[in-house]
């Protein structure tokens, strides 16, 4: 019976992702495009200086209706001076979204496509409103405009009211606008390992729907009728329903914070129908729900964090409840662990414990004291944050919010406070290297091992699926060139080990993920070589020549002498150097990543041979497009 089953949730699965594909389909953008572009803003995000945007694309100039892309990002220097729900015409530059500078790296071009982003990009000058529009928007894109505005109103509202990065920090806890924040202040949560108090998070959504709840039953309460005929418990538990929903929809929709919705719309369905609430099958219909409605966020960082650390929670919950004593029987130790500090540290440690393969294996990096971090971080959010969103939110309508905001700003000033001293304490960052790729699939089934299977043989069963999953981590194969497919830019491994970049312009996202996958904490890397007008020049870790070609005249000269010609150009037939990472190679092998081993040097490419996925089409068939250089696995 449990193969049978095994079968049919693979798949439905299998159905359901392709569901998923076939409903946010949308056309792709295949090369820079510059020029004219209408559409309706969908959503502003504010940022230190000038915006982000997301358009619903309408027309563009010179692109037929069946190409142009459903929804463009689009940042601006300046003041947007558009706000959601304007009908907007602008002049832009957008780019096809940017795939993996990294094989088995980030590939925000899968996110894009799911998101229906067809091209990322800027814009050049000011967008000029259009009203009224050609055609009424739909009823949805005026819902959610209106939420962003109203989130945006109160974000600049609070970020001026408590100012600078703690402004930044209590407006994303309040309405879940982040890009307010300075990247100071971003790596100064991240190192300390709070950088979750800038996402609604789970807690938040249970303390929400708590004060909802609680709020309701006390007022319905103090009506002696409906008290004392009527299930007002119940009736509390619906209109907390309702108050989470709101909050929900008012402070964006992330996985995490879908996943706490349900969660909690489940807890209090449970109180509905007079069942058990916090149980791991109600975990379990939650992750069902994200599943069958965005299959593609199993492989997202939010799901596998949130799914992780609640289910580690509930099983915490459910082992008290199966320790504890029978009445009039004396408690022992274990009453230290299961009530006030002793239950919360021992709480966070089975959470921490929990998510840490994960932080590792998609962000290459630990925090050891999160232990001090997240208490804190509790503590701001119960005592500081969710009060304060609700009240000030309530106050703001009559312009009596100042206070609030004020109580806000000294909690997040105590936070990071102290969060600067964990950031700056030794130790309070570990940097790893990537980890090979089947790795993750051991320490999930070991999580799931430990947290889900009820008997103490099954639970030992994590064990040698943990043994297996490190394994994987301390083999993770490093990289002595990193190309991007872009070609414009690559990594170097220098004669001292460390990573440099080669290029003029360096690619700042893509450097990100060429030093977290070496586990190179450094902010940026050195530059590598050296550059002129036509390309630049370098020496791998072996001693090998390579060149960057940006310009065609450098082509005589440094296929003749290179061993490795990297270049965003089509490289002419004649160049003889042993590998060449050009325009069509790179279209077809996608990211590629060199590594050395004597005279052999070792492959590894972004995209697998053949591959046709809908966020990583396979290029079209082209006269030059062959395959050349050094085939993997050989000499050069």
């Amino acid at each position: 019976m449990l193969p049978l089953i095994a079968l049919a949730a693979f798949f439905a699965g299998q159905v359901f992702a392709g569901w998923r594909v076939a409903r946010v389909d949308a056309p792709v953008l295949q090369r820079v495009f510059i020029g004219e572009v209408a559409g309706f803003v969908e959503e502003v995000d504010p940022r230190p200086q000038g915006a982000r945007i997301v358009l619903r694309v309408a027309e563009m100039e010179g692109v037929s209706p069946g190409a142009t892309p459903f929804r463009l990002r689009l940042s601006t220097r300046g003041p947007p001076g558009v706000a959601a729900g304007d009908f907007v015409a602008a002049k832009i530059r957008a780019l096809p979204p940017p795939k993996a500078s990294l094989p088995g790296g980030y590939d925000f071009a899968r996110d894009a496509f799911f998101a229906r982003i067809g091209g990322v990009g800027s814009l050049l000058g000011a967008a000029e409103k259009i009203a009224p529009p050609p055609a009424p928007p739909p009823a949805r894109l005026r819902f959610f405009a209106a939420i962003d505005r109203a989130r945006n109103i109160l974000a600049q509202r609070v970020y001026q009211a408590v100012g600078g990065d703690n402004g930044a920090i209590a407006a994303a806890m309040v309405t879940g606008k982040r890009d307010l924040l300075s990247e100071e202040a971003r790596e100064t949560i991240r190192r300390a390992g709070i950088f979750h108090i800038i996402t609604i998070s789970g807690v938040q959504m249970t303390l929400v729907a708590g004060v909802f709840f609680v709020g309701f039953r006390a007022l319905l309460a103090r009506i002696p009728v409906l008290a004392l005929n009527h299930p007002i418990k119940k009736w509390a538990a619906a209109l907390a329903m309702a108050g989470a929903c709101g909050y929900a929809l008012f402070t964006g929709s992330r996985v995490g914070s879908e996943r706490a919705l349900y969660m909690t719309l489940i807890l209090l369905g449970a109180v509905l129908a007079d069942r058990p609430a916090l149980t791991m099958r109600n975990l379990a219909l939650a992750a069902l729900v994200v599943l069958v409605t965005e299959p593609e966020a199993l492989l997202g960082a939010s799901f596998q964090l949130s799914f992780a650390a609640v289910a580690a929670l509930v099983a915490v919950y459910e082992a008290r409840a199966r320790a504890r004593p029978p009445p009039g029987e004396a408690e022992g130790w274990r009453a230290a662990l299961n009530s006030g500090v002793g239950g919360a540290l021992a709480a966070t440690f089975c959470a921490t414990s929990a998510t840490a393969s994960f932080m590792a294996h998609d962000f290459h990096e630990l925090s050891p004291y999160v232990l001090i971090g997240n208490p804190l971080t509790l503590a701001l959010i119960e005592f500081f944050a969710v009060p304060a969103a609700l009240l000030g939110s309530a106050l703001a309508l009559v312009g009596l919010d100042g206070p609030i905001w004020a109580w806000l700003g000294l909690g997040i000033a105590a936070i990071m406070r102290v969060a600067g001293w964990i950031g700056a304490a030794p130790g309070s960052n570990l940097a790893l290297p990537a980890f090979a790729p089947w790795s993750i699939v051991f320490l999930s089934l070991a999580v799931l091992s430990a947290l889900l299977w009820r008997s103490r043989p099954m639970r030992l069963t994590a064990f040698p699926l943990l043994a297996l999953g490190l394994a994987g981590a301390a083999s993770g194969e490093k990289f002595d060139i990193a190309v991007p497919p872009t070609g414009d830019s690559a990594a170097l491994r220098d004669a001292s080990g460390a990573l440099a970049t080669l290029g003029r312009s360096r690619n700042a996202f893509a450097a990100e993920q060429w030093l977290r996958a070496d586990g190179d904490d450094r902010q940026k890397p050195e530059a590598a070589g050296r550059c002129d007008k036509l390309g630049c020049a370098a020496l791998a870790r072996n001693g090998a020549a390579v060149a960057l070609v940006l310009e065609a005249e450098a082509f005589p000269e440094d296929c003749a002498r290179a061993k490795i010609v990297i270049t965003p150009l089509d490289a002419p037939d004649y160049c003889a150097a042993p590998i060449v990472l050009d325009r069509a190679r790179l279209a077809t092998t996608g990211a590629v990543a060199l590594r050395f081993e004597g005279e052999t040097v070792v492959w590894r490419t972004a995209r697998a041979p053949g591959e046709d996925r809908p966020w990583s089409r396979p290029p079209k068939s082209r006269w030059r497009g062959f395959a050349r250089g050094a085939p993997a696995g050989e000499a050069f």
